[in-house]
């Protein structure tokens, strides 16, 4: 039996990246984004399925989902990656863009995997795999409503690891440092810094696959789980340390 996948934010980057790898191990894939031009071009290149839709837009999760259904009848693994940036500082964050970030990367993959879940709970089957971020594990400075968002995706992951412990359905975080992708360009202020060095997309991919397959958290690159044991042992320290050093990206 194929085993299907919804992948969000597959127009580009992680997401496009992922749905490669998915689809060169067979799996049937659904792709969603907001680029119509470059999900039929992905869908072209995978067999895949394009879902356009703007995940800032209220109930547009669910009815992703009712879509992706009535596509497949059923959804293996629910990739969320889907994710908006902004950097500057916090006044000049308008209340429109803030709403836009707690949407997508926040309110859109509750949605989705609330959505999603019962069907996979029917089965006693499915995987779901988060792509979460570095900022929302030790903080970013200038990018506090994106640091926010990721960090309730974590708790979120968490939570929801413990709720289904003893069923079929795994939970799998991926978290991403910088990543050469065009996110930076996007949210309006490009990466600058010298270190830590951006790593590529598929390199973020390669880890959604595993964390479907073998549930845990994933740091790209791994070595991002230093500052994080840091920052929870010795808070102090780290915040000296990252206020001395700066911890804008």
């Amino acid at each position: 039996m194929t085993r299907t996948a919804l992948v969000t934010g597959a127009s580009s980057g992680i997401g496009a990246a992922t749905a490669r790898q998915l689809a060169r191990s067979g799996v049937q894939v659904l792709l969603h984004g907001r680029d119509e031009d470059r999900l039929a071009a992905l869908a072209a290149e995978t067999g895949g399925t394009a879902l356009v839709a703007d995940l800032a837009d209220p109930g547009a999760a669910a009815d992703l989902a009712e879509r992706a259904l009535k596509i497949t009848g059923s959804v293996d693994l629910l990739v969320n990656n889907a994710g908006l940036g902004w950097a500057g500082p916090l006044p000049e964050l308008s209340e429109e863009k803030l709403r836009q970030l707690v949407a997508v990367n926040l309110t859109a993959p509750l949605e989705l995997t609330r959505a999603l879940l019962p069907a996979m709970l029917e089965r006693d089957r499915g995987q779901i795999v988060f792509v979460s971020s570095i900022a929302g594990r030790t903080g970013v400075a200038g990018e506090a409503v994106y640091a926010a968002t990721k960090s309730g995706v974590d708790a979120f992951a968490d939570s929801l690891r413990f709720e289904l412990h003893g069923t079929g359905i795994t939970v799998g975080i991926v978290v991403p440092g910088v990543v050469r992708t065009e996110f930076f360009e996007r949210r309006g202020r490009p990466y600058t810094r010298g270190t830590p060095r951006p790593v590529s997309a598929e390199r973020v991919a390669a880890a959604v696959v595993r964390a479907a397959a073998r549930p845990g958290d994933y740091y790209v690159p791994r070595w991002l789980r230093f500052p994080v044991a840091l920052r929870g042992a010795a808070p102090g320290l780290y915040r000296a340390l990252a206020a001395r050093f700066g911890a804008e990206s």
